[in-house]
């Protein structure tokens, strides 16, 4: 059996609040909630870090998307720094 260490997390009563919700709706304590929701997907994140896949919520493959189709405006330091690089400065 492995030995067990606490953590101490921080969060506004908003966020607490909507934990304790999310326990309850599961019928868990907001600390077993938090060890298989918290420590399930930290666990799929470093296995996706370790085949070197990024995973995205619906949420932000959305950000990174709109982000990709709209580039962003140069400011005049960019385009003269552009001017220069191409030899027309």
């Amino acid at each position: 059996m492995q030995k067990k260490s606490s953590l101490m997390v921080r969060l506004d009563e908003e966020s607490k609040a909507v934990l304790a919700a999310a326990a309850e709706l599961r019928k868990v304590s907001v600390s077993d909630y938090v060890r298989s929701i918290v420590v399930g997907q930290a666990r799929r994140e470093v296995a996706a870090a370790e085949t070197q896949r990024i995973a995205l919520t619906p949420e932000e493959q959305l950000a990174f998307w709109e982000a990709l189709s709209k580039p962003p405006k140069l400011t005049k330091a960019q385009k003269q720094l552009g001017r220069i690089m191409r030899g027309e400065a």
